[in-house]
């Protein structure tokens, strides 16, 4: 055990769902709890590359003395009863509960069990910033990519339990709650603590990193939670690489094998699925002089865990012609928004494709090699969650 973590204990419990949350656990306790072990949950999801990426995150917990109580939290119909029964005794003994993401049905039934006074609620990215707006407005809570949509069957059998979380998340004369984020906050709920992560522990445990001449390319699941339309976004992303000199491309975990592979095909640049979220790998290295993105969580969180370096991150907005039929109308405000309040970024000028790729006639890299490169395309390699970076990249 870290002598910096002290002994772990029930008196501080964690509970996380993603890689992303589980980070900024250990950035809060970094910051604000030096010498306090935690108990952390890791309520495990089914996605492999999730998963894998979690595995990894709960070895560097460790390393800081943390107590992880890995939960199959979704395997099988009884496992949400296992899982709460078990965990049922901590939360009522816990004096302070951290969790990533107030959205989860999961996390809201386990906060109607807690009597924890102190709340703290870490960046699950660019959700956060949803959450804070609707807690200030006192709105129900809903992600932003569902919103202005029909509540479903299990959203009116839930709603009980998600009012109840949504007051247990309020504060009051007996109960403090605390936000600790590196996203920006438009407006902050009364009686709320709104603490800055600036990623110091990443700064602290890794880096400075190998810069590379190059660029590379970050990936967003957009297409896969049905806000951009596929064929829009394989050629956005064919036009950034073509003009920006990018080599590889940052795989978001959620997105789908069938698309990366089309992706790699269409673009010839190199697939990359990161053993760890993108701010721990670009603070290891290598990592291209300049950074694309599209609006997503990145952009305010890699100028933080890049500060000090030459790395420039530059983002390209979401054309209003690539949402899909069925994005939220909310969807283009909240995107804007995103790259709108983000520091320490290069915009770029949004270049809606005109043709949407033909995806059995991709489009030739050629612009990109040449037409002497024997190689063509770089091919999409599907490696495992654990096996990190692909090909060069991993050096």
């Amino acid at each position: 055990m870290s002598p910096r973590a002290g002994n772990a204990g029930p008196h501080t419990l964690a509970f996380v769902e993603s890689p992303v949350q589980l980070l900024n656990v250990l950035e809060w306790a970094h910051a604000h709890a030096p010498g306090v072990g935690l108990t952390l949950v890791v309520l495990s999801p089914v996605d492999p590359m999730t998963r894998g990426q979690l595995r990894r995150m709960s070895e560097l917990a460790r390393d800081e003395g943390h107590q992880v109580r890995w939960e199959e939290a979704r395997g099988g119909p009884l496992a949400p009863f296992q899982t709460i029964g078990g965990l049922s005794g901590l939360l009522r003994r816990a004096r302070r509960v951290v969790l990533g993401d107030p959205f989860s049905r999961y996390v809201q039934l386990l906060l109607t069990i807690t009597r924890a006074r102190d709340l703290v609620v870490v960046d699950d990215g660019t959700a956060t910033m949803e959450f804070v707006g609707q807690l200030a407005r006192g709105e129900r809570l809903v992600r932003w990519h569902r919103k202005g949509g029909r509540p479903g069957p299990r959203d009116v059998v839930f709603a009980p339990v998600s009012a109840a979380a949504r007051r247990r998340l309020t504060p009051g004369e007996r109960r403090h709650i605390e936000i600790f984020s590196s996203m920006p906050m438009t407006r902050t709920p009364a009686g709320v603590t709104v603490r800055a992560n600036t990623f110091a522990w990443t700064r602290t445990r890794f880096g400075p990193p190998r810069i590379t001449k190059g660029a590379d390319m970050v990936g967003t699941s957009l297409v896969e939670t049905g806000v951009v339309d596929d064929g829009r976004y394989l050629e956005a992303v064919h036009t950034l690489a073509r003009a920006h000199g990018a080599t590889r491309y940052f795989a978001h975990r959620r997105e789908s094998t069938d698309k990366l592979h089309r992706l790699a095909a269409a673009t010839g640049l190199e697939i990359v699925r990161p053993e760890l979220p993108l701010e721990l790998i670009a603070r290891r290295g290598p990592i291209g002089r300049t950074v694309l993105s599209f609006p997503s969580t990145v952009v305010h969180t890699l100028p933080l865990a890049l500060a000090g370096t030459e790395v420039r991150v530059a983002v390209c907005d979401i054309d209003p012609a690539w949402l899909t039929e069925s994005a939220s109308p909310r969807a283009q405000g909240f995107l804007s928004g995103v790259t709108d309040t983000a520091r320490d970024i290069h915009r770029l000028s949004t270049t809606a494709p005109a043709v949407a790729p033909n995806p059995v006639t991709p489009a030739s890299p050629a612009s990109r090699s040449g037409p002497s490169d024997p190689t063509g395309p770089a091919p999409f390699t599907a490696t495992p969650p654990s096996a990190g970076l692909v090909g060069p990249a991993a050096s």
